[in-house]
């Protein structure tokens, strides 16, 4: 199963007050495994950038001055999480987001039945713990010491580790057969050495007229005394 892990980076923290993305970042799993497509954009917002969101993640009006617009990318990104599970942290603060520009191209937004929000599972699992990305990432023994700052494709790496933490899927699924087929293939070899070592071996005609001759034959006798 194709799956994009997703995170986003804002203006601020609300489209009331239409605050816009700068960054989008997508990995792409397929059953649990890297498959090393990715999708990263910054965007230019077209508005200026609140105080604490620059705190945030650090990206400066001059530095998306010059970078596209999400109306620019948007065909490009919709075909790359196209008819695939969207893992989110936190996911109804981006899908609000990104439906939000989506809708200001006319576009229609993505359903909430294609997303999976690793912070409702993290809830579940550990009730009345902290379940922030960092949190999850010191659960795990995941290294973040690369996220001083809040990066959409950096948290994107990140959330695939915790993700598959979350699922007890410690390491990559590989493409192994079941343990069912290899016990069965075991059994199935091990029967037919039993039947090669209980095979019967019978001399043939001319083996049996020598060994008639051999017991004719005049042969020494033992001496007992």
């Amino acid at each position: 199963m194709l799956e994009v892990i997703l995170d986003t980076e804002t203006t601020g923290l609300s489209t009331s007050e239409n605050h816009r993305i700068v960054e989008i970042g997508c990995v792409e799993l397929d059953n649990q495994i890297p498959t090393n497509k990715i999708f990263h954009q910054y965007l230019n917002p077209k508005r200026s950038i609140s105080e604490e969101a620059y705190k945030v993640h650090g990206y400066s009006e001059k530095f998306l001055s010059d970078k596209k617009t999400f109306a620019e990318i948007a065909e490009d990104f919709v075909n790359f999480i196209k008819d695939k599970k969207i893992i989110i942290h936190n996911a109804s603060f981006d899908l609000s987001f990104l439906n939000y520009e989506l809708k200001l191209i006319n576009k229609g937004p993505i359903s909430k039945s294609s997303v999976i929000d690793t912070l409702e599972i993290a809830r579940s699992k550990y009730p009345g713990s902290q379940n922030s990305l960092d949190a999850l990432c010191k659960r795990f023994n995941i290294d973040n010491t690369k996220r001083e700052k809040h990066s959409a494709l950096i948290d994107c790496h990140l959330l695939k580790d915790v993700y598959i933490n979350l699922l007890d899927q410690k390491a990559p699924k590989l493409n192994l057969e079941s343990s069912e087929n290899i016990n069965i293939k075991i059994l199935d070899n091990s029967k037919k050495r039993k039947d090669v070592l209980r095979k019967k071996i019978k001399p043939n005609i001319q083996e049996l007229e020598s060994h008639k001759k051999y017991l004719k034959s005049d042969l020494p006798k033992n001496n007992f005394n």
